[in-house]
């Protein structure tokens, strides 16, 4: 079983979420780093996909209608997180933390997590 590896979009790249999540010794690579800012969604995905990572985003109405596309048309993807930006930095790493510690990458291949069901 492979531990998650996190992608973080434009929405949730917040610098202190970042940290917090290295910190915890997190594997994680933001759309800036990854030099995939300003593309679209389905792009992001894609790059998600062939670097073996998890996307996280606040985007729930489209990378939900992503998911539900690819697996309409028998397509993949490396595994969806999505949250809300009303979560403070503190909430989501902890969200995200259970998560990585109860689901491998494996189990993570196309499906999507809502961070408002991981409640402690």
């Amino acid at each position: 079983m492979t531990k998650i590896r996190l992608y973080l979009d434009e929405d949730t790249q917040d610098s202190d979420l970042l940290m917090a999540l290295r910190l915890r010794n997190i594997d994680v690579v933001s759309t800036g780093e990854a030099k995939m800012l300003s593309r679209s969604d389905e792009e992001q995905i894609q790059w998600a996909l062939n670097n073996q990572r998890i996307i996280y985003s606040f985007n729930v109405r489209d990378f939900y209608r992503i998911h539900t596309y690819l697996l309409e048309n028998k397509q993949y993807h490396a595994g969806i997180i999505l949250g809300v930006q009303s979560y403070s930095i503190g909430e989501q790493m902890r969200r995200i933390l259970r998560i990585i510690a109860t689901l491998s990458a494996e189990e993570m291949e196309n499906k999507v997590e809502f961070l408002s069901a991981w409640e402690q």
